[in-house]
């Protein structure tokens, strides 16, 4: 059964795959923020890619390829099956921002969220031997300032706002391929469809960078 937990305001990201060129520079704001170690990535960028050439009549050949980008990090889901799955309480959704959190003072590193969430957004940090992932930029938020991934964007393709606000904007949309099912966590997250995205499930396509992310 779906638990949603109630906050008093919900944030939440939305991305346009058709403004995303790929760069990264949300990755890698994300990344220094957070002083990652190799192989801590707590926000991501999926290459999406698929279809082919086919041969027709009369020597055609049709080109049905396609390729996007998807950016991905913690969702700070209504139903954070990573809360669920923490022992010791450490993993937690803050009531006053909606977003999820790791204490770190009470964290022991078991990876049971990581198992948990669909989005593999927490990652154990091999040094300090805790999870992290995306924070929200709490401490940029209560200052009135986007989060760094939103600031560090170059082509605007990452916005954040209350989650209703950009609801009213861009609709309840985020299963999209390689993404799960939003009806899993409900994730405070919303995607464009375009003409070349793909719905959650497909299997038209795959993730082309595997070593990246």
């Amino acid at each position: 059964m779906t638990q949603i937990i109630e906050t008093k305001t919900q944030y939440g990201f939305y991305f346009d795959p058709g403004k995303c060129n790929g760069c990264k520079a949300c990755h890698i704001a994300c990344k220094d923020k957070f002083d990652a170690n190799l192989g801590v990535i707590p926000r991501r960028v999926y290459e999406y890619i698929g279809g082919g050439f086919v041969e027709g009549t009369n020597n055609t050949v049709t080109c049905n390829t396609f390729g996007y980008y998807i950016s991905i990090s913690c969702n700070h889901c209504d139903n954070p099956v990573c809360v669920k799955a923490c022992p010791t309480g450490a993993m937690h959704k803050r009531r006053e921002d909606g977003f999820v959190h790791v204490a770190e003072d009470l964290c022991i590193g078991c990876g049971s969220c990581a198992r948990a969430c669909p989005y593999d957004a927490p990652q154990l940090d091999p040094i300090r031997k805790v999870m992290i992932k995306c924070d929200g930029c709490f401490e940029r938020v209560s200052e009135g300032k986007k989060p760094i991934c939103v600031a560090g964007c170059t082509q605007k393709a990452l916005q954040f706002d209350d989650i209703e606000v950009l609801r009213g904007k861009y609709g309840n949309n985020s299963s999209i391929a390689p993404l799960p099912e939003s009806g899993i966590t409900e994730p405070n997250l919303i995607i464009q469809s375009t003409t070349i995205t793909k719905p959650s499930g497909s299997n038209e396509g795959k993730i082309e960078n595997l070593n990246e992310v």
